[in-house]
């Protein structure tokens, strides 16, 4: 699991870099609405980087199997959750907002399998 703590180290510090260029290099260059959005992915983005990383840590003994489905499923949320608001915001192609409910879905199985995990460790 030390490969996911890595992963989701990484992708802490990509969505602070993402939330640091929203706030300041993205003032004035965005309307309202689509600083939104990317403060939307950058938010949702950090919160399941860390959700990834509390996924590699209980990611042992028997728990492991769920751990190694929630962390895959998160990060696979963190892409098509966040990925396409931050495309979105940037380019303002509707069409990948279309990505974006199966990133939701993504992230909600990820805590699923956390969930199971934990029922794991505790049983």
């Amino acid at each position: 699991m030390s490969v996911w703590l890595l992963i989701a180290a990484i992708n802490g510090f990509l969505a602070v870099a993402a939330g640091a260029f929203g706030a300041h290099g993205l003032q004035g260059k965005l309307d309202a609405h689509a600083l939104s959005l990317f403060e939307t992915a950058a938010r949702y983005h950090m919160y399941h980087a860390l959700a990834m990383g509390l996924a590699a840590l209980a990611g042992r003994g028997a728990a492991r199997p769920a751990a190694m489905v929630a962390a895959a499923f998160f990060l696979t949320g963190i892409v098509l959750f966040s990925g396409s608001l931050y495309a979105l915001a940037l380019t303002g192609m509707r069409g990948l907002a279309i990505v974006t409910p199966f990133g939701g879905l993504a992230f909600l199985i990820g805590w699923a399998a956390l969930a199971w995990a934990a029922a794991k460790l505790a049983a």
